[in-house]
């Protein structure tokens, strides 16, 4: 699901920098009306909570490293931080050392 943030999104910001054409606007629209069908289907493996949360936290991520990567855009250090830190909270909804807490 964070994979489809990532094309859409960067499609998104392609078509504004008027490096697309703005007639792909239709294929975010249809990609995204299927991303609760693609939700439905990650709850086999996962509970609500925690696929909610990997699922924006890593949107967030790996949006972020698009848009400074491709796009040339910049963030502060402080920023970067936070970056940093949303990478540790996926580790951590990731790992299963329940037995540790």
């Amino acid at each position: 699901m964070a994979i489809v943030d990532v094309f859409m999104l960067g499609l998104l910001k392609a078509i504004n920098l008027k490096w697309a054409s703005p007639a792909l606007l239709f294929l975010p629209v249809i990609v995204y009306s299927l991303q609760p069908l693609i939700f439905l289907a990650s709850l086999k493996f996962e509970s609500l909570t925690v696929m909610n949360l990997l699922w924006d936290v890593l949107s967030d991520v790996l949006v972020t490293f698009t848009g400074l990567y491709i796009f040339g855009e910049k963030i502060s250090r402080t920023k970067m931080v936070g970056v940093g830190l949303s990478l540790i909270s996926v580790f951590l909804l990731t790992w299963s050392g329940d037995d540790l807490i």
